[in-house]
């Protein structure tokens, strides 16, 4: 063939490809692009991905550390994990389990040496343990026992109440364990004199801690004047609670460990590498710039004056010779604000300062909001209607007590953490995100969780578009910092919530200016779990250490958005309505979603309903949205049926008439337990109750009710309450199929103290009150389960209604008892008729028994 005819060939070849229609090849396309190629800078590149099937754990408070090829996880509570790429866990302990204790092996005899002092079954770890957030690390010039070098070693925190604990550590040949107790190195809350916390046989005074034989072997001339308040308490407002110990080695190699929480703040002190002990400072002194150095705790870092402050983590960085601290602020309860904070020095032992400067150690008694560079706290992508996938979108509550893993080959960074998650109470399981360095030398965190991704150069044609837009702000409380809607325009201008520029400065770093406010950081693709595709991201950091994030939404017309929002649109089973409907009033991108209604007395256009009484028909109506972006409509019609009430049917009832026999004869009579529901030798006694005689709890004490008490989806229960004292977590009725499958009524309960039905299964459930019941008052609480639906009443009136509650008594065994549970402090007060019910009480009902 000559030259001639070969280019011939090949022109009708290429012209043969371009005129074939691009379906036929748009399943092989589609595939060739599963993948990123070396050429991930060109543009329109994105690509669906894989899911990757994530394994979870639920590891409070988790300290990383990697082993061979191994990466593992310890936490609060004896719990730890391990996995090979930081997607799948698997948990391989068992918890507080002694003898046999995965990691402590006999847990109680082993660690007797800080136990003597905090932790086991004493004060606020009454009844059980209190073993807090490790730190695990290989060090190889341990000397052993035997006198070889190298061990596994871990270091714990024992405790019994916020400024009472210990640091101790243990030694192994094996990362898992078991390790093996040698030495206590730091105590708190001793007190000057003897003195003696509740429920508590631990004498406080400091000579009852090391601090007596490190003064008396010279290391310390003595006790400090200053460690002790007026009347002879523990100063936690100037030192520490000895919890939350890591360690980590500086660009010399000497070993340093950092610690403390909450009250006077976090301190470091460098650990003798051979034997594990503390170097203690020996003298009391100021650093360069002010901070204090105590002769004992060793240097401030962080913190101070009642501020919230624990969980703090320091690596060092050869890459920008720096040292980053992170600590985290608030509280750990879903409704609590934990965010971590970040904070960097050009030494061990300070002093660290954020983006801005100031430093981590508060100036005085001020906020702590303004200090340190916030890089995390509770956030949501919110789903809206007419977006990819299903549920509410992807977000974090009090995600903290944070750890870093920085690998020394790739230089990958991974920011390590347990949290919480909106609608789900208080379950956690523990996240990584990928880190990466902004230009001027922050560590910046991705929006979403690691799943293997690495940054690689981007295109700028790809980062314009639309966005969700999340601005993590500095103060913390339990209000979610929800995406808004922006653009980043092809000009380099920011328009929609907030008004600003962009630009790409290199191949992935990234800079926006908004409201004046610079930020620096990276673009870079990362999967979303939502729309389950990889999108293209930012994160970045402002010199005021505020945090920014942008999640990319696929490219759609006005036209595409509103037929999305239609077709998505959904009020569920509207033949059955048995509860106020949520409309939504707002679709993706700020489409906008009115609501008319054809009977306002059946159903409003705002989703109020109106149940016909029970014996009646039920009624109908019809609800219309209209939807609108931009010049476009279009409508969506749903035909409501709203049920009537049904009267609930009484199946139990326990009146306590100096007995605890049941009055339907339907059940047995009540047994008498200890402390827990599973213990024996409790003693219930009686008195004047709100209707005879009443049922009086002692604090020490419960009640076993008949199994099989409720069997279904549909139950309702009242009960007269006369606490005496209100304690967290502390149940007054409570079912459960098992330990991890409950519905439990508390007084005080973790949405902010509030009174509440609180459920654990999959799903964490809060149904709270809105408010907290008083002490030494009758009060009447109930509450109804209608498939899904739960209400909340106090002295007859709704104080919650809400969906999708969990179907938890899903057996006719399920076990269930009054004042106690298998965990937490028993109910002291009196109790009056108990009444369970077969079916959802009506309002009329609820209100007759609370008369």
């Amino acid at each position: 063939m000559s030259k001639r005819m070969l280019q011939k060939f090949a022109f009708m070849f290429l012209t043969l490809l371009l005129i074939i229609p691009s379906a036929v090849f748009g399943e092989t396309a589609a595939q060739s692009t599963a993948q990123p190629s070396e050429n991930s800078n060109k543009p329109n590149l994105d690509y669906p991905g894989e899911d990757p099937n994530f394994q979870n754990v639920s590891v409070h408070d988790p300290s990383i550390v990697k082993d061979g090829d191994t990466f593992y996880v310890f936490g609060s509570h004896i719990e730890a994990a391990k996995s090979t790429d930081l997607i799948h866990w698997q948990t391989f302990t068992n918890g507080y389990t002694t003898p046999n204790n995965a990691i402590y092996g006999d847990l109680s005899k082993n660690l007797a040496g800080s136990f003597k002092w905090a932790g086991e079954n004493d004060s606020d770890s009454k009844g059980g343990f209190a073993v807090w957030a490790p730190d695990v690390f290989y060090n190889k010039n341990y000397v052993n026992e035997d006198g070889t070098k190298g061990a596994y070693m871990i270091y714990y925190s024992a405790s019994s109440t916020y400024i009472r604990s210990a640091i101790g550590f243990a030694v192994s040949q094996n990362i898992e364990g078991p390790y093996k107790y040698v030495d206590t190195i730091v105590y708190s809350g001793f007190t000057k004199n003897d003195a003696k916390d509740a429920n508590s046989n631990v004498n406080k005074k400091w000579t009852n801690t090391n601090i007596k034989q490190l003064v008396d072997n010279g290391t310390l001339e003595g006790p400090s004047n200053d460690w002790f308040n007026a009347n002879g308490s523990f100063n936690n407002y100037i030192f520490p609670n000895a919890i939350d110990s890591t360690v980590f080695y500086d660009k010399d190699g000497k070993l340093w460990m950092t610690y403390g929480s909450w009250s006077g703040g976090i301190y470091v002190l460098q650990i003798d590498e051979k034997t594990g002990k503390a170097i203690y400072p020996g003298k009391d002194g100021k650093t360069a710039d002010g901070r204090l150095v105590d002769r004992y705790f060793g240097t401030k870092i962080s913190g101070g004056y009642y501020k919230s402050g624990e969980g703090p983590y320091v690596i060092y960085d050869k890459n920008t010779d720096y040292y980053y601290l992170y600590v985290t602020y608030g509280w750990l309860g879903a409704d609590g604000g934990y965010n971590m904070r970040q904070f960097r020095s050009k030494s061990p032992d300070g002093p660290y300062v954020d983006a801005s400067g100031q430093n981590a150690v508060l100036p005085s008694d001020v906020a702590n909001t303004p200090y340190g560079n916030k890089i995390l706290g509770n956030f949501l992508f919110e789903r809206k209607v007419g977006d990819p996938g299903t549920g509410i979108g992807v977000g974090y509550l009090s995600p903290g007590h944070n750890s870093v893993y920085l690998d020394p080959k790739t230089g990958q960074q991974f920011l390590v953490f347990h949290s919480r998650f909106p609608q789900s109470g208080e379950y956690h399981e523990v996240r990584v995100h990928q880190m990466f360095m902004n230009k001027d030398g922050w560590p910046v965190v991705a929006p979403y969780r690691y799943t293997g991704e690495t940054l690689d150069k981007v295109n700028r044609q790809d980062l314009i578009g639309d966005y969700q837009f999340i601005n993590q702000g500095k103060d913390y409380s339990a209000a979610i910092n929800k995406s808004v809607f922006i653009r980043l325009n092809e000009d380099g201008t920011i328009t929609g919530d907030v008004i600003g520029t962009w630009k790409k400065t290199s191949q992935t770093l990234a800079e926006l200016t908004i409201d004046g406010h610079t930020y620096n950081g990276v673009f870079n693709r990362e999967w979303d779990p939502v729309s389950k595709s990889n999108v293209m991201t930012f994160t970045a950091l402002s010199n005021e250490g505020i945090s920014i994030w942008g999640s990319k939404l696929a490219d759609k017309t006005d036209q595409e958005v509103v037929s999305a929002v239609v077709k998505d649109l959904d009020l569920g089973d509207t033949e059955k309505v048995i509860s106020n409907l949520t409309l939504p009033t707002e679709g993706t991108r700020h489409t906008t979603i009115s609501w008319e209604t054809t009977n306002a007395n059946v159903v409003t256009n705002t989703g109020v309903i109106t149940r016909p009484e029970a014996g009646s028909e039920p009624v109908t109506a019809t609800l219309t949205a209209t939807i609108t972006k931009g010049d476009v409509t279009d409508k969506k019609v749903f035909s409501i049926k709203v049920l009537p009430y049904q009267e609930a049917g009484l199946a139990a009832q326990y009146s306590f008439e100096n007995n605890l026999n049941e009055k339907t004869g339907t059940f047995g009579q009540g047994i008498i337990t200890g402390n827990r529901i599973d213990n024996t030798g409790g003693t219930i006694s009686y008195a004047a109750g709100k209707s005879g005689e009443a049922a009086v709890f002692n604090g020490a004490s419960g009640i076993r009710l008949p199994n099989g008490l409720i069997s279904s989806n549909q139950y309702s229960v009242s009960l007269w309450l006369k606490p005496e004292q209100l304690t967290m977590y502390t149940t007054t009725f409570f079912g459960a199929t098992d330990p991890n499958s409950w519905v439990s009524l508390v007084p005080n309960g973790p949405a902010g103290g509030n009174t509440m039905v609180w459920s654990g299964s999959a799903k964490w459930y809060d149904a709270s009150s809105g408010l907290t019941i008083k002490t030494g008052e009758w009060t009447h609480l109930a509450f109804t389960v209608d498939n899904g639906t739960i209400k909340v009443y106090v002295n007859g009136v709704e104080k919650f209604t809400g969906t999708n509650f969990s179907n938890i008594f899903t057996t006719n065994n399920a076990s269930f008892s009054l004042g106690v549970n298998w965990w937490d402090t028993p109910f002291k007060g009196l109790m009056d008729e108990l009444k369970v019910y077969n079916g959802a009480l009506t309002p009329a009902q609820v209100t007759k028994l609370a008369q």
